[in-house]
Parts: structure tokens; C-alpha cells; sequence
């Protein structure tokens, strides 16, 4: 019974309990919100930031950061574009846009784990590198002319209802995240290394391989995010995907992935990633401004991070409290 209570009180459990309420409030107070149409958008909306979640996840709960992942997006973007106009295929086009996000991500493990540089620093200079390669690339202009059998699946529906054919890839990857996460060695082995990693090294674990491999996931993902992103908008441009970063690390640790490592789970961050999109959407059927949005989603950076180690805090207070009044007895 201990056990059942202290996972009902987890962070996960609450977020994904204040997610339900977010969705059922919205539902009834805002104006479209509950509609087929509106669900299509909002997962649409919701796209980029969970798949690029799912390797933030793994790359946070080891106790590192990537925040070149938006800038990535948009290189691939940018390439996905250049290629086009050179007279590539689409299905030519999309395997080489994942390969080139894979690279930007091997180049940022080989930084963090072969040079020892902190990721912090290195992923905030990549950031910058990778999106002014962008502009290299592709300048800032547009390319808006992609076949519409590949576009309009993007933003299409299965049967023409209203489920989107993307939730089959999201829904899917997730699934394959989150059973590698949380049941399998692989994934017991992250939380050990974000744990300890000095423990984890002694332990058998190549802490060093297995971060530089993590980053590599996270550049393909987000070279397949920039594919999809371009797709959906029916344009490659530079600057795709500007600031999704901050609502990446947002949700993964609103979900309650601890920034220091070692804690969190993958349906906590999925419902983080919910609880912001379905913000995010209400406010923008309520006409608020693109200012305030930014607003709100740095707002829940600082609650992610603050709420956590609060709740920590009063949890143990109360056991303290337990044990002195257990030992008056």
C-alpha cells in the first residue's frame, strides 16, 4: 500500500492528473477547443516538440543537455530545401536530411564525451553554429513548392476523420522510447549513469559511449522533425523551428525529469508535452499573443524546475516529522 501511495503521489502522476484537468477545462470553457478540427492541430502542434522529446529525455535523465536540437531542425530544413531545387527526390531528400541530423548529433557527443566539454556550453555554441549554417545553406529565403502527395499526408487525417496520420509516427516512436527506457538494461543504465557516473563507469557501464549515442539519436530525430516541420508548413526556410528548444526542455522536465539527472519517467514527460501544447492552443483560441505564449512557456520552465524540488522538499519534511514522532512513541 506504501508503495502504490508513493507512486500516486509522484510528479508524473500529478502532471498527468493536471494534463486531464487542462484538457477537460479547455474542452468546456474555450471556444472550439474540443473540436475534431481543433484536436488535428493540436496534435500537429504537439508533433515536433514530443519527438524531440523522446531523446531529450534520455540525453536529460543522463544528466546532459542538448539545446542545438531546434537549430538542427532547421539546418535540416535548409538542406531538405537545397536539395530540392538541385532536382533531388523527395525519397532521396529525407533519409539524407535524418543522416545529416545524426552527424550535427555526432558532433556534439564527440565534443561532450571525447573533448569532456561540458554540454551545456557546447550545445548553446552549436545552437548558433547550426543555424547560421542554415543560412548558409539555404539564405533567407523560402522553398514552398513540395509535391503534396508527401505535404498534404503530413497534414492530412486517417480515413479523412480526424486522427492524424502523424500520431501514427508519434505514437509508434514513442512506444520504442519508452520500452527502451523503462524495460530494458539499456535504459536502467541512463538513470544509473545520470545517478552516478562516475559509479556507472566502475559499474560495467560506457557512460562515454552511451551519451555520444544519445546525442546522435536526438540530431537524427530532429533532422526528422525538420523533414516533417517542412512538410507541414509546405516550406524549407532558415529559420524553422526557432525556439523550440526552450519548449522541449519545458515539457521533458514539467514532466518531471530531474535537469540534474537520474529521475523521471517517459508518460510523465508525454503528459508535459500535452499539458503545454493543450496551453499553448487554448491561448491561441483566445487570441493571445505570441508574446505571451513565450511567456507562459518560460513560466512553466521555472515551475518545472522549482515545483519538483518543492514537493521533494515538503515529502521529506513530513517522513522527518514520521520518524521523530515514531521515536517518542
Amino acid at each position: 500500500m506504501s508503495e502504490l501511495k508513493r507512486k500516486l503521489a509522484g510528479w508524473d502522476t500529478i502532471i498527468i492528473a493536471l494534463t486531464v484537468v487542462v484538457l477537460v477545462i479547455a474542452s468546456l470553457g474555450v471556444p472550439n477547443f474540443g473540436t475534431s478540427r481543433n484536436f488535428t492541430f493540436l496534435v500537429l502542434d504537439l508533433m515536433p516538440i514530443l519527438l524531440v522529446a523522446l531523446p531529450m529525455t534520455f540525453i536529460i535523465v543522463t544528466g546532459e543537455i542538448d539545446l542545438s536540437v531546434a537549430s538542427t531542425l532547421g539546418l535540416a530544413s535548409s538542406i531538405m530545401g537545397w536539395l530540392w531545387n538541385q532536382g533531388l527526390s523527395i525519397e532521396s531528400i529525407i533519409p539524407i536530411c535524418i543522416i545529416a541530423g545524426a552527424v550535427l548529433g555526432a558532433l556534439n557527443g564527440f565534443l561532450v564525451t571525447g573533448l569532456g566539454l561540458p554540454s551545456l556550453a557546447v550545445t548553446i555554441g552549436t545552437l548558433a553554429l547550426y543555424r547560421g549554417l542554415a543560412l548558409v545553406v539555404l539564405g533567407d529565403g523560402a522553398v514552398a513548392d513540395f509535391p503534396f502527395n508527401y505535404t498534404g499526408w503530413v497534414t492530412g487525417t486517417i480515413g479523412g476523420g480526424s486522427i492524424p496520420n502523424v500520431l501514427i509516427l508519434i505514437v509508434a516512436l514513442a512506444v520504442i522510447f519508452g520500452v527502451v527506457l523503462h524495460a530494458t538494461p539499456f535504459g536502467r543504465s541512463l538513470y544509473a549513469i545520470g545517478a552516478n557516473a562516475e559509479a556507472a563507469h566502475f559499474s560495467g557501464i560506457r557512460v562515454a559511449r552511451t551519451k555520444f549515442w544519445l546525442y546522435v539519436v536526438s540530431g537524427a530525430v530532429a533532422g526528422l522533425v525538420g523533414v516533417l516541420w517542412t512538410l507541414r508548413y509546405s516550406s524549407a526556410r532558415a529559420d524553422n523551428g526557432a525556439g523550440l528548444e526552450l519548449a522541449v526542455v519545458a515539457a521533458v522536465l514539467l514532466g518531471g525529469v530531474s535537469i540534474f539527472g537520474g529521475k523521471g519517467s517517459l508518460p510523465g514527460v508525454l503528459a508535459g508535452v500535452v499539458l503545454l501544447a493543450a496551453l499553448q492552443n487554448a491561448l491561441r483560441l483566445q487570441d493571445v499573443s505570441g508574446q505571451a505564449l513565450n511567456i507562459v512557456t518560460g513560466a512553466l520552465l521555472v515551475l518545472s524546475v522549482l515545483l519538483p524540488n518543492i514537493a521533494t522538499s515538503i515529502r521529506s519534511t513530513w517522513q522527518r516529522r514520521r520518524l521523530r514522532r515514531a521515536a517518542t512513541v
